[in-house]
């Protein structure tokens, strides 16, 4: 199994909408640029949420016309900055699914709902714990990728940190009770990262508008440019995953920003 995670694309009623100086719908149309222009194959794509900034219909529209020349099957989940019913209401017009479990011949594709309405933190709630744990529980004999929006472990940057998965045990505690090869895929901190906690492997994508600074203490912007992330999933249970990003200077955030 093949993928193409997008994520974190804060999209604007506007086509002209920029995030701390970056024009989003104009950076995101570069990436798909040189998606479409790479030869990496890919079968389907992940939005690990924040596809919008201002949460209205039109920006939802603009995501799914800009995404429809890719022609692969897109699967979504929400971000703290999206409104999960418009998500739901405009997406499904336009035609992308709202499946949240996608079983292969060795893998399943789990996405799960972190959004806390209003708040930038996310929590698992007991109905989203419940359909882990049913997954996993009905294919035991498939690894299983997990896709969510909060990180679940701290990335090394304190003022993000505090906007994390704040159940983060209780999804642990639900993984535990499962034999199966295990990885977690998700958005929200705008960076790279790769490392494994708790026996399970944990993946995070740079945003296809502007970037955190890693391992900052205060808010900070870093000037690598917009990416996303390639992911192929191997029968063994395997991940093998590779970040690209367009080049440097092509899309540079405010250097004075000091939040968003």
């Amino acid at each position: 199994m093949r993928l193409l995670q997008i994520t974190d694309t804060h999209l604007f009623a506007s086509a002209e909408g920029r995030l701390l100086a970056v024009p989003t719908a104009q950076s995101l149309a570069a990436v798909l640029e040189r998606v479409q222009a790479n030869e990496h194959p890919f079968d389907l794509i992940l939005a690990t949420g924040d596809l919008s900034q201002d949460h209205s219909p039109e920006s939802y529209q603009r995501f799914a016309s800009m995404m429809a020349p890719l022609a692969r099957p897109i699967y979504w989940l929400p971000g703290n900055h999206d409104d999960g019913p418009l998500m739901t209401e405009y997406l499904h017009a336009a035609g992308i699914s709202e499946a949240k479990q996608l079983v292969g011949e060795h893998w399943q594709v789990i996405l799960l709902d972190t959004q806390v309405r209003g708040k930038p933190h996310g929590v698992l709630g007991d109905h989203q714990l419940a359909a882990l744990d049913q997954a996993l529980r009905q294919h035991p004999e498939r690894h299983a990728l997990i896709a969510l929006h909060h990180q679940a472990v701290p990335v090394g940057c304190a003022w993000l940190d505090q906007h994390n998965l704040k159940n983060a045990d209780d999804l642990f505690a639900v993984l535990a009770r499962h034999p199966q090869q295990k990885t977690i895929l998700f958005g929200h901190v705008h960076q790279e990262f790769d490392e494994v906690h708790h026996g399970v492997r944990l993946i995070a994508s740079p945003s296809t508008c502007i970037q955190f600074k890693p391992l900052s203490d205060g808010f900070a912007l870093d000037e690598s440019g917009p990416g996303w992330r390639y992911l192929t999933l191997h029968p063994d249970g395997r991940v093998a995953s590779q970040v690209w990003r367009l080049p440097l200077g092509q899309f540079v955030p405010d250097p004075n920003a000091t939040g968003y």
